[in-house]
């Protein structure tokens, strides 16, 4: 994890519909030939087809770009279909030294499929595999040696920490030969493995990916502060190895005052706002203090008695709300507004209540733990 400058995460302010809202599946055809979208089916497909180093290397430029931009090791087939070569956070296809995995995932359903089913059924394949949310997760992908071939495994699900996979090596003559093996994460920590598994952080921004969009600094001169997480410690994985990282969804809200005065009529001047940040921690950080220095909360008085404060892991499903009360404090009476917090139902919720501000201290650093985690804050 790079030590990060400081920016501000814009609040935004919440004007929430409670609703749910189901994550979307994307339509994909249930078979061609029997051809169909699943993760097993795309780990078999990856291990049948040409691969060659140039393709190892595409894989691993965009999980580095993925990681680069604070997500996890991942290439997804999204980008994989559209964008060839561009992790997450990129928007451009990368400079390829060989043919890209997209035309060679084609070619090879062309002729496996197209006499049988039809050029346009094959179109609809790949169309349906560019819209889905699979992707090439790739762990430990830094220790990869620039020519062994990997393991190819998809995520079985259930929190299995071991499954089978299809482990890509070449004769002497070379000869392409593929053999099925066990697959458990010391076998990723020592030899390259692709799994198959589900993208869910995509439509986040994490902390090191809006530190190179839009850094912001507050105003000089403002006699408001700001609060600061200076660094971040997983205690514990929430998810299986097939998984990935731990994306931690970090929410603040609070009440920002925008008026001189202070008076009973004048609540209305208090905006409930939310501040909203998404971490990714890989596997290999468990335990360890990585630093942040993300301002979290800007525009605090010294009205603002208590504010609210959750962290969940993300995981998906349809959306709900936490709702929570922020409080100021006007005229020697402490006044609450409800605010709502959306989280996702499949989410492992860390952490959530509310942090009375006397808990921080003016500029000297003051560590909570939260569940499985901990944080450092400051009071600037």
């Amino acid at each position: 994890m790079k030590n990060f400058n400081r920016i501000l995460l814009i609040p935004t302010v919440l004007v929430w519909v409670c609703c749910s809202t189901k994550t979307i599946v994307p339509s994909v055809p249930q078979a061609v030939d029997g051809m169909q979208i699943t993760k097993q089916s795309v780990a078999r497909m990856f291990s049948d087809i040409p691969l060659e180093v140039a393709q190892l290397e595409e894989v691993h430029a965009a999980v580095s770009q993925s990681t680069g931009n604070g997500y996890d090791e991942e290439y997804t087939l999204t980008n994989l279909m559209n964008t060839p070569g561009a992790g997450l956070g990129q928007t451009k296809a990368s400079n390829l030294a060989g043919e890209p995995l997209r035309d060679i995932i084609t070619t090879y359903l062309m002729k496996k499929y197209s006499t049988k089913a039809g050029d346009g059924e094959v179109e609809k394949y790949l169309n349906a595999l560019g819209n889905s949310d699979f992707q090439i997760y790739w762990p430990y992908s830094e220790e990869w040696d620039g020519e062994t071939f990997p393991i190819v495994t998809f995520d079985p699900g259930m929190g299995a920490e071991a499954n089978y996979g299809y482990r890509i090596s070449f004769t002497s003559s070379g000869a392409k030969v593929v053999d099925s093996v066990f697959v458990d994460e010391k076998v990723a920590m020592t030899q390259p493995v692709w799994v198959i598994n589900s993208n869910v952080d995509r439509n986040y921004k994490p902390v090191e990916f809006l530190l190179k969009e839009n850094k912001r600094e507050t105003k000089a001169g403002s006699s408001s502060k700001q609060l600061i997480i200076k660094d971040f410690t997983m205690l514990r994985n929430y998810d299986s190895w097939f998984g990935g990282a731990s994306e931690f969804i970090i929410k603040a809200g609070s009440l920002i005052n925008r008026s001189s005065s202070y008076t009973q009529a004048e609540l209305r001047d208090y905006y409930p706002e939310l501040t909203d940040m998404m971490l990714s921690v890989k596997r290999k950080d468990l335990g360890k203090t990585l630093p942040m220095d993300a301002l979290l909360v800007s525009g605090i008085d010294e009205n603002l008695e208590k504010m609210v404060f959750m962290i969940t892991e993300d995981d998906g499903g349809e959306q709900t709300n936490w709702r929570c009360e922020a409080t100021v404090k006007i005229k020697s009476k402490s006044t609450g507004i409800v605010l709502d917090l959306p989280y996702h139902e499949n989410d492992d919720i860390v952490w959530r209540g509310t942090l009375a501000m006397s808990f921080f201290k003016d500029s000297e650093p003051v560590q909570g733990r939260f569940s499985d985690v901990k944080i450092t804050f400051a009071l600037e």
